[in-house]
């Protein structure tokens, strides 16, 4: 089995590196999909644009508070993703354990008007809400790589990255329309969060399609799962993907840096996701375009390229608004040009019954090196300044983006 399954996945990949994308339009299951990430993503970025403002400015936390917290906020799903993904492929069944992960998600947003201002009871809701997010993801993703011919990869996670996006670009403008409609109106946000989500369940349920699957215990055993998380290719990715993760700063770095280097008010912090947002929008479904025809980890790596100018604008320390819109742009095209693309490039790698533990150990080794690297930026960026750090985050993403080429290169040893 595992030497056909290395066989198919160096097919995908040289379709991967050669094959141009014939015109055709995605699959109901990815538009479907895509449709509930939009409305879950709506649903809870109401609830944390106004975090950063929040906890920097309201709680007052400094520099390696945030840190940490953006460590647990990025890598707490991680032993999730694979619990979820592995369960996904044991049963056969990836939409139930996607249907499972966002209902959870879904019910934490009516305990967030019990727990009040309790910070306590505020962590252990959005915990609860991590923990959906990390069983859910890698059977969606499963779903939609087994959805979609491999050389129609990148356009269909860029459709679904697209639509998420939309998402995360409506819900901070939902949440502030309704706090400026109702003056402390938290609890209406936080209601409304709820219907959105459980709209998300309802497409789930009644419009994701189940591809047809054969289960064989012996092909999803957690043996099968080691055999395949560590072919060597497979093994390579995620040496190259885990130390891009540790060279990449935590979004809220970033945009607090942005905030006070470009000297714009406190106040803005909580608009400044939306640049990037818009950016991710617009770029993802030509970015997922283009990932298919010239090879989608030459672009996953040009995105890193376009994350590196924007540490570097950070780090030159220069204030304006030209400066903070520019710095947006790239970052929401960093995001367009790797997020999805990341997931079409390892998904023809993993063998069909392994899919979503694939995924979820791909994207495990990611959220873990993130959430590493965002609790040694806060740590650095307490000790010197925070455009120095970024400047020293840029040379180490320089060296990793060239050791992430090198690790995968065309004809790399297996």
């Amino acid at each position: 089995m595992y030497l056909s399954s290395t066989r198919a996945a160096d097919t995908a990949r040289t379709a991967d590196l050669k094959t141009p994308t014939i015109g055709r339009s995605v699959s109901g299951t990815v538009v479907a999909l895509g449709l509930v990430s939009l409305v879950t993503d709506a649903s809870a970025e109401m609830v944390t644009a106004i975090l950063p403002l929040y906890l920097m400015y309201g709680l007052g936390l400094g520099f390696l508070q945030l840190g940490a917290l953006d460590a647990l906020y990025t890598g707490a799903t991680a032993l999730l993703r694979l619990a979820g993904g592995h369960v996904a492929d044991r049963l056969g069944r990836p939409k139930a354990v996607a249907i499972a992960g966002y209902s959870l998600s879904a019910v934490t947003k009516l305990g967030l008007p019990a727990v009040g201002g309790s910070l306590s009871g505020l962590s252990s809701v959005i915990a609860v809400d991590r923990a959906g997010k990390g069983i859910r993801t890698a059977p969606r993703d499963a779903l939609i790589s087994l959805s979609t011919p491999v050389e129609d990869l990148g356009r269909a996670f860029g459709v679904h990255r697209a639509l998420d996006t939309a998402g995360a670009l409506l819900g901070p403008l939902l949440g502030f329309a309704i706090i400026a409609a109702i003056p402390g109106g938290y609890d209406v946000v936080f209601s409304t969060s709820f219907c959105l989500a459980a709209i998300g369940v309802l497409i789930l349920v009644f419009f994701v399609r189940q591809p047809p699957t054969r289960v064989s215990r012996a092909a999803v055993s957690v043996r099968a799962a080691l055999k395949a998380a560590t072919a060597p290719e497979l093994r390579r990715l995620m040496m190259a993907a885990g130390l891009l993760g540790l060279v990449t700063v935590g979004d809220m770095f970033l945009y607090f840096s942005v905030q006070r280097t470009a000297g714009l008010p406190p106040a803005v912090l909580p608009l400044l996701p939306l640049g990037t947002a818009l950016t991710f929008m617009l770029a993802a479904i030509p970015f997922g375009r283009l990932a298919d025809r010239i090879g989608r980890w030459k672009l996953f790596l040009l995105g890193h390229g376009l994350l590196l100018a924007a540490y570097l604008l950070i780090a030159s320390d220069i204030e304006g608004r030209l400066v903070a819109a520019a710095v947006l742009l790239l970052h929401g095209l960093f995001y367009a040009a790797s997020d999805g693309v990341l997931m079409a490039y390892a998904g023809p790698l993993i063998p069909a019954p392994l899919r979503a533990t694939g995924m979820a150990v791909v994207q495990t080794a990611q959220a873990v090196t993130r959430a590493i690297g965002a609790l040694a930026f806060g740590a650095m960026a307490a000790l010197v300044q925070p455009t120095l750090t970024f400047a020293l985050f840029a040379i180490a993403l320089a060296a990793a983006i060239a050791t992430g080429a090198w690790l995968c290169r065309p004809g790399a040893a297996r």
